[in-house]
């Protein structure tokens, strides 16, 4: 993989084209992803600040606050632009104390999309992803065939325009190409796990995007100080040089780094034209990953 590689400022998710870099909106909810943000005006201001400078994919869910990330969405962004493609999430909700616990009943997924469309001021969402909750913690075997055969339903009543999967295994995502047309998945995937290489290669050969999250998630020392050397030397930020790796890693990866402050947006948004030399490239590619 040279610098040059990959570098196309866009991919296709669903029937819709994108700017490869967009944006994550849990950051915009309180601690833990829970509750409102420490500073509402601020939290508006950069979801206005993303759509300014182009940000036209923008990653959220219900269950962020929970409805706190896209009420704020709808107060700052709406009426929406046309080209505005907002991607959500359901499969999971909030207890009482923040924890994350799964929702995959037809009738909580039922729930689930009518409070996102209510939330964002929607009829119809533009791409659900259905957010497997085997394993909170990562993806789990095990059949997916009910909730997704209960989202895919939803997407035949009008309310969900596209579907896509996220903590899922590569046999689910088999799984789930049998039973819907998947645009999209999600999973983490960064320099230090790499567990998706292949499945990232197959989904692009078919032309449906990969979304990695967490782009600096579970790193060790070893592993954080090869990313730090390499940054020190291009005059950037570690997670800088993690997102331009990724922007190199596939022309199907969409990233959708998170922040609730502006200064940081640009630092995000800027990484599309941050140049990384073979030398830099073969140091972060030599980076072991932590499991396959």
């Amino acid at each position: 993989m040279t610098s040059t590689e990959n570098q196309s400022e866009t991919y296709v998710l669903g029937d819709r084209t994108v700017r490869r870099i967009g944006y994550g909106a849990m950051q915009l909810a309180g601690p833990g992803v829970f509750g409102p943000p420490k500073n509402r005006d601020a939290a508006l201001a950069v979801l206005r600040e993303a759509v300014e400078r182009g940000v036209n994919h923008i990653d959220t869910s219900d269950f962020y606050g929970p409805h706190v990330t896209n009420q704020l969405i709808r107060e700052a962004l709406a009426p929406y632009g046309d080209d505005l493609v907002i991607v959500t999430k359901i499969g999971a909700r909030r207890g009482e104390n923040g924890s994350w616990l799964p929702a995959l009943s037809p009738q909580e997924l039922t729930q689930a999309v009518h409070d996102n469309l209510r939330n964002l001021g929607l009829d119809t969402l533009d791409v659900v992803n259905l957010r497997i909750m085997f394993d909170p913690h990562g993806p789990a075997e095990g059949s997916i065939e009910a909730p997704l055969s209960a989202l895919a339903e939803l997407q035949r009543q009008g309310l969900v325009r596209h579907i896509g999967l996220s903590n899922v295994t590569v046999s689910q995502v088999v799984e789930g190409r049998r039973i819907a047309k998947v645009v999209c998945v999600q999973n983490q995937y960064n320099l230090a796990h790499r567990r998706d290489e292949a499945l990232i290669d197959n989904l692009a050969g078919d032309g449906i995007a990969y979304v990695p999250f967490f782009p600096l998630g579970g790193f060790n020392r070893l592993q954080s100080s090869i990313l730090s050397d390499a940054a020190q030397r291009l005059g950037a930020t570690p997670l800088q040089v993690a997102l331009a790796w990724l922007l190199r890693r596939a022309p199907n990866l969409l990233l959708i780094p998170g922040t609730s402050s502006v200064a940081h947006l640009r630092e995000n948004l800027a990484v599309a034209e941050l140049d990384l030399p073979n030398d830099a490239l073969d140091a972060l590619n030599g980076i072991a990953p932590s499991s396959f």
